[in-house]
């Protein structure tokens, strides 16, 4: 609900939409129902974008492919606080755990 609090109420909820559980740390899934909600939808594909490339994208990456799912990075869709951290979030360390790396152009021609 923050996003419509904000004037962007695209990103409010759907109906239909899943809600995930906050989470206290960097990983999407942990001490969340994030791995149980997808495994209940049969999803095995996350797509990650965001903030910030190097501490939550990354952790949240690292986490759901130990869990056995394919990662996607989505290199023009996340951010980070230096170009640094950038590089060694999509150069360095993406590689460890995501199966893909794209642009946001090339993972919508991937997904048409």
């Amino acid at each position: 609900m923050a996003g419509a609090a904000n004037g962007f109420p695209e990103f409010a909820p759907q109906p239909g939409d899943t809600i995930v559980k906050e989470h206290w740390s960097s990983s999407g899934f942990a001490n969340t129902d994030l791995d149980m909600l997808l495994k209940q939808r049969r999803i095995s594909h996350v797509i990650l974008i965001g903030m910030i490339a190097n501490t939550c994208i990354e952790a949240t990456g690292r986490f759901a492919q130990e869990l056995g799912y394919h990662v996607t990075l989505v290199r023009d869709a996340t951010a980070a606080m230096s170009h640094e951290a950038m590089h060694a979030a999509h150069e360095l360390n993406g590689p460890t755990f995501a199966h893909a790396i794209l642009s946001s152009e090339e993972l919508v021609q991937a997904l048409s």
